[in-house]
């Protein structure tokens, strides 16, 4: 049996447990569900995760108009109004909150009696919401898109690619929760490797301009950008800047090679997000939050950006390539 169809047969499975258990009224029929969602960012940049969301949630028996109805507010991107939408979810009863990127911060540890399920890319330890991703706190749990190894996995990937590349230039945001454990396992693969790291900190816009200028004025081999909410809103700035200068940029998420990084490797996003739905099953049918441990993604893809490569005149190593997930070339 090839490795897809285990895990297709696996994920019935759960669905056919998580159908089986689902609470009914006197009549027998499906309790609706009433789930509150909270953004950091604006309805555009939540629009993949909310489809995954519906898609995980129908497939737990759990339909818009029917058996669920999803209240959705957004902060876009400023954070000093979480606590306002918080209230206005307490006040409207809702079942369960879901959290989206960086609101979770603010929901988790906010004033809330409702439960909490959380998708970010941060750490949960160190952001103080759980002991380890066994005990979470604060009536919250969830899925944390960090792996602290994937960073270290690039760099090998880049090394595959440009195996004479000796210096590179990394974009880090010194706020994301968990980034300096990403730094130390990177900085000792960049050593294994006999490669030159230099980190840039981009806490925010102004930041990012001043690494541009000083990553200008002394040209690496290439670029890698840590993946964060902050590096996916600048992207298409980030990719203009690298491009302009022929650098070559790895990174985590798909949706950088989308924009042109030569190539990406990290968790395949849609299937974490849809995950999601199984934290909200649970707690809908009981389930206490501290009960359910943490969990961080099984799924990983390389996707490689063809059309980069033969912008930057690279060839990608025939190796690296049949591994590759999902390639991006214009016909």
């Amino acid at each position: 049996m090839q490795r897809r169809e285990f895990l297709t047969l696996l994920g019935g499975a759960a669905v056919t447990e998580s159908l089986a258990v689902r609470p009914v009224s006197a009549q027998g029929a499906l309790r609706p569900a009433h789930i509150g969602f909270i953004s950091g960012a604006d309805p555009a940049a939540a629009t993949d995760f909310l489809t995954a969301l519906r898609d995980g949630l129908s497939m737990r028996g759990y339909v818009e108009s029917g058996t669920l109805k999803i209240e959705q507010l957004f902060a876009s991107y400023d954070l000093e109004r979480i606590p306002t939408l918080l209230e206005q979810l307490e006040r409207q009863h809702v079942n369960v909150i879901v959290t989206h990127a960086a609101a979770t911060d603010s929901v988790v540890k906010g004033r809330r009696t409702i439960p909490a399920v959380y998708e970010f890319s941060a750490d949960p330890i160190t952001l103080g919401i759980a002991k380890d991703l066994a005990h979470p706190l604060y009536n919250a749990t969830g899925i944390t898109l960090m792996s602290v190894e994937m960073n270290g996995k690039r760099l090998e990937l880049l090394h595959e690619i440009m195996p004479r590349a000796r210096r590179v230039a990394v974009l880090a945001n010194p706020l994301h929760p968990g980034v300096q454990r990403e730094r130390a396992d990177f900085e000792d693969k960049a050593r294994q490797l006999a490669i030159d790291a230099s980190f840039f900190p981009t806490p925010n816009r102004a930041e990012l301009d001043r690494a541009f200028g000083a990553i200008a004025a002394d040209l690496p081999d290439a670029l890698v950008a840590f993946s964060d909410a902050f590096v996916v809103e600048n992207r298409s700035d980030i990719m203009n800047f690298a491009m302009s200068r022929r650098l070559p940029v790895v990174s985590g998420w798909s949706l950088m090679a989308d924009s042109g990084a030569l190539c990406t490797y990290g968790p395949r996003l849609v299937e974490s997000y849809r995950r999601v739905a199984y934290y909200v099953d649970r707690v809908l049918n009981g389930a206490m939050p501290a009960e359910l441990p943490i969990e961080q993604p099984t799924i990983f893809e390389l996707v490689i950006n063809l059309n980069s490569a033969k912008t930057l005149g690279l060839t990608i190593p025939p190796l690296v390539l049949v591994r590759a997930d999902k390639t991006i070339e214009k016909i």
